[in-house]
């Protein structure tokens, strides 16, 4: 009876223990990344970093790119040179906003950023929130 019950207990614990691994390898990986630079050379490395997260976890990683101060021009029409990799990327379900206050202080419309982009109020409080959730945090940029 005593083996039966600690073989019982055993794979109990087993089976427990593979299921919280399992669960784990299923939570994806979490990363916000900041963009405050006008530096083109800045956004293309910000992007290669996107595309090395995506192929090194593929869809088990959630990104945002919260873009503000003169990092705005990243997501302006008329200023981006990252359109098609932004494109691309937001397929594959990274996020791209600006931040409003960005575009206020600054005079610009919503409807001079691209379409793939969304907004967040104030680009530093999402980040901030997004770190409280516990998102790793990529400042993009040299």
């Amino acid at each position: 009876m005593n083996k039966v019950l600690v073989l019982a207990v055993a794979i109990l614990l087993s089976s427990l223990f593979a299921t919280a691994q399992t669960a784990a390898g299923k939570i994806p990986h979490k990363v916000i990344m900041q963009l405050s630079s006008s530096d083109t050379l800045a956004w293309k490395g910000l992007m290669n970093n996107i595309k090395n997260l995506k192929a090194f976890w593929g869809d088990s990683v959630v990104i945002e790119v919260v873009a503000h101060g003169p990092g705005i021009g990243f997501l302006m029409k008329e200023k981006t040179t990252q359109l098609d990799r932004i494109i691309d990327f937001k397929s594959k379900g990274v996020v791209f906003a600006g931040c409003e206050n960005t575009l206020l202080e600054r005079k610009i419309s919503k409807e001079s950023i691209i379409q793939e982009a969304g907004f967040v109020k104030s680009a530093v409080v999402e980040i901030i929130l997004k770190q409280e959730q516990g998102w790793s945090y990529i400042k993009g940029g040299f």
